[in-house]
């Protein structure tokens, strides 16, 4: 089997993360490895937003404000948890889907293109030697954390990539079966 192939059937999540993240020129390889993702009529429905350093306390705070809009009664642990979510890995990109009218590329296409897209970022990261998760939540959704990252009409948010580093041994996931996941027509 060929390498790449190992490689993509061991790729898991890091949900625990650390310093270092990627710099500058991994960034721009593993975006370049994104920009890969199927596409169809070349719409190019992503792009990426970068949140490292200072600016991931800054993203806390809007999310906890956001997170005190819908849920005014939030509890301080909800609160704090809203407030670090961006401080659990030294580099957050936020995947943003650009969803435009085309006559042959619906919504659910574009956003798909996103998602793997998204995904492309992950392998990318795991190849360089990092490694990532994808998470969403109720600030994937929320209008007003699309206004605050600047989103125009028509993005929405396909996840939050956390980057940097395993802070633990990657974990074992359970063997799947193919068949199981596999039927003929």
């Amino acid at each position: 089997m060929s390498d790449v192939l190992t490689f993509l059937q061991q790729r898991n999540s890091a949900p625990r993360l650390t310093e270092p993240a990627p710099g500058p020129g991994e960034l721009r390889e593993m975006v370049r490895a994104a920009l890969r993702a199927p596409d169809h009529c070349w719409l190019n429905p992503w792009r990426f937003i970068r949140i490292e350093g200072e600016r991931r306390a800054a993203f806390g705070e809007v999310l906890e404000q956001c997170l005190l809009q819908r849920k005014p009664d939030a509890d301080p642990a909800a609160r704090d948890k809203a407030r670090n979510a961006p401080l659990r890995a030294p580099l957050l990109l936020v995947v943003v889907a650009r969803i435009s009218e085309h006559p042959k590329v619906p919504a659910v296409e574009q956003r798909l293109s996103a998602g793997c897209a998204a995904h492309g970022i992950l392998l990318a990261a795991e190849a360089l030697g990092y490694a990532g998760v994808w998470r969403t939540g109720d600030a994937a959704f929320d209008p007003r954390v699309f206004q605050a990252l600047g989103l125009a009409s028509g993005e929405e948010i396909t996840g939050f990539l956390y980057l940097g580093s395993r802070a633990a041994p990657a974990k074992n996931l359970p063997a799947l079966e193919p068949d199981d996941f596999l039927s003929p027509w």
